[in-house]
């Protein structure tokens, strides 16, 4: 019989995607007074895999990611998800969402993203959230899985993934 234990600390990751990037430092600045200092920012790019976002948020749309130097437990990412729900709705306008924010975290084995859609391959948190293994670790990079989502999938998306992995491995 295995033994319980505190799980290891993992690499908070947010991606962000808006149609007005300046909302991007906005969100920065309320993530960075609660989890401490960025240690990466990947460069604004342009967010054209769907247009799922266009009607709510408009187009074109832009993404980014930044990552924090402080490790967070695995277990927090429930909370941390219905942090930036409330950040998406404070920065709303005319009850329609302007930035999308999607916490997730980075271990040595796993990118996971948190998320309110329930489906086959998510678990339940708690409070409403669920997480999902979005790609995995091999070798030398990460692997999407048959569910991940298209800008997930991309070399571009991997790079910077890798790069956010290879400043938290052990």
């Amino acid at each position: 019989m295995g033994k319980a234990k505190k799980p290891e600390t993992v690499k908070l990751v947010i991606g962000m995607l808006a149609k007005n990037p300046e909302l991007f430092d906005n969100a920065e600045e309320f993530f960075v007074k609660k989890f401490g200092p960025v240690d990466y920012r990947s460069p604004v790019i342009p967010f054209n895999y769907t247009d799922y976002y266009n009607k709510e948020i408009g187009y074109p749309l832009k993404r980014e990611f930044i990552s924090f130097k402080k490790p967070v437990y695995p277990q927090k990412i429930a909370a941390i998800k219905l942090l930036s729900n409330r950040l998406e709705d404070q920065f709303s306008l005319n009850q329609k969402r302007r930035i999308n924010i999607d916490p997730g975290y980075i271990s040595d084995a796993k990118f996971v993203l948190a998320t309110t859609k329930d489906y086959s391959h998510r678990i339940y948190l708690n409070n409403g959230i669920y997480a999902e293994v979005t790609l995995v670790w091999r070798k030398s990079g990460f692997t999407p899985l048959e569910w991940t989502y298209p800008d997930y999938r991309s070399s571009e998306y991997i790079k910077i993934l890798n790069t956010i992995r290879n400043t938290h491995a052990k």
